[in-house]
């Protein structure tokens, strides 16, 4: 891939694809003030607020449509640093381009290798060496949560786009999905302006190629008066929400899921929310139960992925550790470990083919630790 071998000085990251709906959501995160856009073909796409380029902002955020990118191969980024907005003649630097090659990935293509990182946890260097494991071979990447330790600064959104940049250098599809620890800190309410939403909604479905996912998001992983969070959130409603949602998805099947060409279905959530967890963890069986009865008995997908516990295992379909039933095998992966000043993260190799996938656990030495095949 012959995109930059470093992002240009004013952004702290390199541009990261990230895929929702029939949409990729191009991001870069700022190291500076700019305006920003992108072209593809010959079309423009702004970064813009009711037609006021936005340049005081942590992250910059373009929406193109799917098919435009991935018919054109690639896109040039395009921003002005500012040097003083002024209420009349603002003052900004000349026009900067880069361009930068993508790669989509082919719905004819039966095989495909995708790499998980949950809980990287500011581990930046860590995740990037693990993430890196296909090499120029991975089709896509998936985020699933907890990439930052919290969202009590604004800075720590950069890693986020740190690690998917570094990994993917914009070539390449990213998936993100929400962690709990992402919902903690003065600046959690203003995630979803700097990590791809669907009009603001953390959860959303994509497709990439042959594979057609869910994105959910549970939220937090305990009951909403639960005094860490001081009363901060209303994950519940938003958990019941959500499942309106799923509904509304199993009604749009036909140019979801069903739609023709699909060969692989998955669905992402941080939390392993089909599994029996330990107080003060043991919550929303009732929704969750539902959910998981309308992935088992509509959307029936292939694999569910999560992360959060900070462990590797796969949980067969109807085994006695499966409480909910979501009817198909359950993947958890992703350790960061800090010890000593020692610090080391796994995560979980993926290579995706009709009827099966190859599950491998490795770590940021490219070390194989186990295997498993669904």
């Amino acid at each position: 891939m012959n995109n930059p071998a470093l992002p240009p000085d004013l952004f702290a990251s390199y541009p990261i694809v990230y895929a929702v709906g029939n949409e990729y959501q191009i991001m870069v995160s700022t190291a500076g003030e700019s305006v920003f856009w992108c072209k593809v073909g010959d079309k423009t796409y702004y970064d813009h607020s009711n037609g006021v380029l936005r340049s005081k902002v942590f992250t910059h955020k373009v929406t193109i449509p799917a098919e435009e990118l991935e018919k054109a191969g690639r896109y040039t980024i395009c921003f002005r640093k500012m040097i003083e907005r002024l209420p009349y003649y603002p003052k900004l630097e000349d026009v900067q381009e880069v361009e930068y090659t993508f790669r989509r990935v082919p719905r004819e293509k039966e095989t495909l290798n995708v790499y998980l990182l949950s809980d990287a946890h500011c581990m930046v260097e860590e995740a990037v060496a693990a993430g890196n494991f296909f090499g120029d071979d991975m089709d896509f990447l998936i985020l699933n949560g907890d990439i930052h330790e919290h969202s009590g600064a604004p800075e720590l959104f950069a890693d986020i786009h740190r690690i998917a940049g570094r990994i993917t250098k914009g070539g390449i599809p990213v998936v993100y999905a929400r962690g709990n620890h992402d919902l903690r800190g003065e600046y959690a309410e203003q995630l979803g302006d700097n990590t791809p939403t669907r009009n603001g909604y953390t959860y959303y479905t994509f497709r990439l190629g042959g594979v057609w996912g869910l994105v959910l998001d549970c939220g937090e992983d305990k009951r909403d008066d639960q005094e860490e969070y001081g009363g901060t959130i209303c994950c519940h409603v938003f958990r019941q929400e959500e499942t309106e949602y799923i509904r509304r998805i199993i009604a749009e099947k036909e140019t979801g899921y069903a739609a023709e060409g699909i060969r692989n279905r998955l669905v992402v959530c941080h939390i392993n929310f089909s599994q029996k967890h330990n107080p003060p963890f043991d919550i929303e069986y009732d929704t969750y139960g539902e959910w998981c009865r309308l992935i088992r008995e509509e959307i029936k997908p292939d694999a569910i992925l999560n992360g959060h516990e900070h462990k590797e295992y796969v949980v067969p379909a109807d085994s006695e550790g499966d409480l909910l039933h979501p009817g198909c095998p359950v993947i958890v992966g992703g350790i960061p470990v800090r010890q000593q000043g020692n610090r080391t993260y796994s995560g979980t190799a993926l290579v995706l083919s009709p009827g099966k996938i190859a599950i491998r656990y490795t770590d940021d030495q490219k070390n194989i630790k186990s295997e498993a095949m669904i």
